[in-house]
């Protein structure tokens, strides 16, 4: 019976990850002392949560890439929220959110414009000047975010439209992708296991 094998390559332990991409997965210690989760409490520990399982780290990165495109604050209590409440993979959700950064945020934030304004058909729209659009995230101060804040709400529904259809698409190809790339990652293991079997009879 085939069905075994395939169900056992659908859950991925962590050590086992490639060391690049466990580098940007935190770890469960770092997630149960991040200040923005605490507020989740004991349903962090819950083991679904935590088991890289396909369907698990689908939704998770589904979850971080939604929410990473669609505000530009509280994106990782949001997407840990999220992964909660689906109980989807905690530490893919997290760390998806980094869609948006330091360096992709000004340019995902003015192609979200753009696109808003194609869709609305807005040709009175004034583009956002990149050089001065910041990730509110990097805003310590009141007086910083407030500057940031009035800079988004001034580009006004073509921003939002932009951002609200990008992350919907996103998360969804996202988890598309995922999905896809998981089930022909397991076809070929068990092709290849399945060729050596035949070769040593």
């Amino acid at each position: 019976m085939v069905v075994a094998p395939f169900r056992r390559a659908a859950y991925v332990k962590r050590e086992h990850m490639h060391p690049r991409l466990k580098r940007y997965i935190p770890s469960r210690e770092t997630i149960s002392q991040n200040r923005w989760l605490r507020w989740l409490g004991p349903r962090l520990m819950h083991h679904r949560l935590w088991h890289f399982s396909r369907r698990g780290v689908a939704i998770g990165a589904a979850l971080g890439v939604f929410f990473g495109l669609i505000i530009p604050l509280a994106q990782i209590p949001l997407s840990a929220a999220g992964a909660v409440l689906m109980r989807a993979n905690l530490p893919i959700a997290v760390a998806s959110t980094l869609v948006t950064n330091p360096v992709t945020f000004a340019p995902v934030y003015v192609f979200a414009h753009q696109l808003g304004v194609r869709l609305l058909d807005d040709k009175t729209a004034v583009a956002p000047d990149m050089a001065r659009l910041e990730n509110p995230a990097l805003q310590d101060n009141q007086a910083g975010w407030q500057n940031v804040r009035s800079k988004l709400l001034a580009l006004g529904k073509p921003l939002l439209l932009g951002l609200a259809v990008l992350a919907v698409s996103a998360s969804i190809l996202t988890y598309t992708l995922i999905m896809l790339l998981w089930r022909l990652r397991i076809m070929r293991n068990w092709n290849r296991r399945k060729g050596r079997a035949t070769a040593g009879n």
